[in-house]
C-alpha cells in the first residue's frame, strides 16, 4: 500500500509511515491510497466475526491493516488494544448502536475521553505517532486548528506522550464554554493552546500556510492531526464498518449514513468505506446554516465563504465554509485527475470556488458515489432535540440534531435504514440544550469538575508569522524527549 498526492502528477508513491508524519503533501495536496483495497463478501463476513467475537479493537486492527504494510501486524494490534479500551472509552462496545425509531439508528461515537467523535481517530493517532517517532528517534510538533472538538480530542490523545508537542489554534470566542474548558484547562508541558482572531477557516488557513512553508516545516518537524492527515480517515473507516454490522443481520444488507459535517472528514471516511465495498446505499451530508456542502450537492457549485460570511451557529463545530477533505472526494469524482484537482483546490478555491454543474462528472456524485444532502437551522435543531427527548427519552447534541433533522427530511427518498452518526454528547452544548429543553443536560461523572480548571491559552493575531514565532519560542523553552 503506497500513497499519492491529489495534486502532483510527477510524484513517487510513499509509504504510510512517511505520510503519517507529514500531514499535507509537499505540493499542498492531500494524501490518498494509490487505489482503494476491495472487500469481498467473505471479507465482510470476517469483519462481522471479528467485531462480534473479539470486539472493536480486533476489528480496528483488521481494517487498518489494509492501509498499512510497513508496521508489523502484532504492533498494530497492540496499538488498537491500547487505543480502544475501557475506561478510556465509557462503553465496552466502544461504538454502540441504538435504534431511535423504525429504520433510524444512532451510531454512538462520543464514548471517548472528550465526549466527541474525534476521539475515535485521535486515540489511535496518538498511538501511531508515538510508535513511529520512537522508531525514528525523532520528535513531532503538531500544528492544528479546531472549531470545537478536534482540539480537545487531539490534546487528550497526545498529552504526556514522548516526542510530541501540540500547538492548537482556536477561533477566539467561537467555542462553547465547555469546549474551551476542556482544552484550556490542560497544563501539560507539551500542550499549547492558541486563540486567534477570526473564525475556524482563518485558523485552518494559518495551519495550511505553516504546513506549506517547506523550510519551517522541515526545521521544526511540523505535522498535522486535522483530518488532512490520512490516518484520521483510515481510523474512521472502522466505525462505519462497526455501525453497519450492528445495524444489520446479514452481510448483504445495506444501510445509509447521515453525517453532520463541516470539514467533510467524517463523511469522507464513509465514501472510502463505500468505495472499498461496504454495503452503503446513500451517504447523506447534513450541514447547518453554513451550507457550502449542501449547496454543492444540490447544484454543483462549490462557493466558499469569507470569514465575515461564515455564521456563528448553535452547532459551532460545523461553522466551516472551506471543507479541507472535500479535495479527496472531488479527486475521485474527477477520475483522479491531479491537474484538474490542483487547479480547483490550489487556485479556484482561493478565488472563491468552482462550479461543476455542467461537468460530465457531476451526475456521478449521486449516481455512482451515492451522495445526498440537506441542511438544518437553529429552529430545526431545537425542535429535533425536543422531539427526540419527548418521544424517545434520548438527548442528542445540536450537531447530531442537524443529522437527525436531515435524516428525517430524506426518509421518503432513501429506501434503506439510516444510521445517523453522533457527533458529541449534549453536555458540551449546555446553552442550546437549555434553550431546547428548559433544563441542564446531564453531565457524565467524568466531566463534573471540568469547568473549575485553570486556563492556559495564548492570544495571538490572525497571522501565520506570529504563530511561527510562538512555535519557535515554545520549542526552545520545552523538552519532550524525556
Amino acid at each position: 500500500m503506497k500513497y499519492i498526492s491529489t495534486r502532483d502528477p510527477h510524484q513517487s508513491p510513499v509509504a504510510f509511515s512517511d505520510i503519517l508524519l507529514r500531514g499535507l503533501a509537499p505540493d499542498g495536496g492531500l494524501y490518498v491510497p494509490e487505489s482503494y483495497p476491495q472487500w469481498s463478501s467473505s471479507d465482510l463476513s470476517r469483519f462481522r466475526s471479528f467485531l462480534n467475537d473479539q470486539g472493536y479493537p480486533a476489528l480496528a486492527a483488521e481494517i487498518i491493516s489494509y492501509f498499512i504494510d510497513d508496521i508489523p501486524r502484532d504492533d498494530i494490534e497492540q496499538m488498537t488494544q491500547r487505543a480502544y479500551r475501557v475506561p478510556r472509552f465509557a462503553d465496552p462496545d466502544i461504538v454502540p448502536v441504538s435504534e431511535l425509531e423504525d429504520g433510524l439508528f444512532i451510531g454512538h461515537l462520543s464514548e471517548g475521553p472528550t465526549a466527541a467523535f474525534k476521539d475515535m481517530a485521535m486515540q489511535l493517532l496518538g498511538e501511531l505517532f508515538e510508535y513511529e517517532l520512537s522508531r525514528r528517534s525523532t520528535t513531532l510538533n503538531i500544528v492544528g486548528a479546531t472549531s470545537g472538538d478536534t482540539g480537545s480530542s487531539a490534546e487528550y490523545a497526545m498529552r504526556g506522550r514522548r516526542g510530541i508537542r501540540v500547538f492548537m489554534l482556536t477561533p477566539r470566542g467561537r467555542m462553547t464554554p465547555f469546549q474551551q474548558a476542556q482544552m484550556f484547562s490542560l497544563d501539560d508541558p507539551n500542550i499549547f493552546n492558541i486563540a486567534l482572531d477570526g473564525v475556524f477557516d482563518d485558523c485552518q488557513d494559518v495551519v495550511k500556510e505553516i504546513s506549506s512553508d517547506a523550510d519551517f516545516k522541515a526545521e521544526f518537524h511540523i505535522g498535522a492531526v486535522n483530518s488532512i492527515n490520512w490516518a484520521r480517515l483510515m481510523a474512521q473507516v472502522v466505525y462505519y464498518v462497526a455501525c453497519w454490522i450492528r445495524a444489520t443481520e446479514t452481510d448483504e444488507s445495506k444501510v445509509s449514513f447521515c453525517v453532520p459535517t463541516g470539514n467533510f472528514g467524517d463523511i469522507c471516511a464513509g465514501h472510502i468505506a463505500r468505495s472499498m465495498g461496504l454495503p452503503i446505499d446513500q451517504l447523506i451530508v447534513a450541514t447547518n446554516e453554513n451550507d457550502v456542502l449542501d449547496e454543492f450537492f444540490r447544484t454543483g457549485s462549490y462557493r466558499v465563504r469569507s470569514a465575515r460570511e461564515t455564521l456563528a451557529t448553535s452547532s459551532p463545530s460545523m461553522d466551516i465554509s472551506r471543507a479541507s477533505n472535500f479535495e479527496r472526494f472531488i479527486f475521485d469524482v474527477l477520475g483522479r485527475d491531479v491537474a484538474r484537482t490542483a487547479d480547483l483546490f490550489g487556485k479556484r478555491v482561493r478565488e472563491g470556488g468552482f462550479d461543476l454543474s455542467d461537468d460530465p462528472a457531476f451526475p456521478s456524485v449521486a449516481e455512482k458515489f451515492g451522495f445526498r444532502s440537506g441542511k438544518s437551522t437553529h429552529a430545526d435543531r431545537l425542535a429535533t432535540i425536543k422531539r427526540v427527548h419527548d418521544t424517545y427519552g434520548v438527548d442528542i447534541d445540536p450537531h447530531t440534531a442537524d443529522g437527525v433533522t436531515v435524516a428525517w427530511q430524506q426518509r421518503e427518498a432513501v429506501h434503506t435504514p439510516i444510521v445517523c452518526l453522533e457527533t458529541a454528547l449534549p453536555v458540551k452544548f449546555a446553552d442550546t440544550m437549555r434553550e431546547a429543553l428548559g433544563e441542564e443536560p446531564e453531565t457524565p461523572e467524568r466531566f463534573t469538575d471540568i469547568m473549575q480548571g485553570g486556563r492556559h491559552v495564548a492570544d495571538l493575531p490572525n497571522d501565520a508569522n506570529a504563530v511561527k514565532d510562538f512555535i519557535r519560542e515554545s520549542i526552545a523553552d520545552s523538552d519532550v524527549t524525556s
